[in-house]
């Protein structure tokens, strides 16, 4: 089991940072532009947690090499049930460098977008705090 699907699945969100490279880039369905850098990436993941429910992850793929990994996942947000795919590419320690999501149906992915949208102006204020620690 991929450590990044561990962390998740446990809730456990200081390990889901850890993962995190310093430069990881962070690509979302419902949103034009990537963010770069672990702490907005972890904010991200945070303010997820609390979007979605009944989240989990049915199957997982990974490819030879060891560096890429495809996460499959059920999720509701709202009354719209969503499929998902969290892409993620690692490097040679094994820090995630990139997080690609895919979500399915358009309807769901509405419905993400308007939740996170709500969320995103904690999750920049979260992020911002975080890059001033030390």
């Amino acid at each position: 089991m991929h450590a990044f699907r561990k962390a998740v699945e446990a809730g456990d969100h200081t390990a889901v940072e850890a993962l995190l490279a310093d430069d990881v880039v962070f690509t979302s369905p419902v949103v034009f532009r990537p963010y770069p850098g672990k702490a907005i990436t972890a904010a991200i993941l945070r303010g997820a947690s609390h979007v979605f429910e009944d989240f989990r992850y049915v199957r997982e793929i990974n490819d030879a090499n060891g560096y890429d990994s495809a996460l499959v996942f059920t999720a509701r947000v709202g009354d719209k049930q969503i499929e998902g795919c969290d892409f993620l590419r690692t490097d040679d320690t094994g820090r995630i460098t990139e997080l690609t999501v895919m979500v399915r149906p358009l309807s769901a992915a509405q419905a993400l977008a308007a939740a996170m949208g709500a969320e995103f102006e904690r999750v920049e204020r979260e992020a911002a705090g975080s890059q001033d620690r030390p």
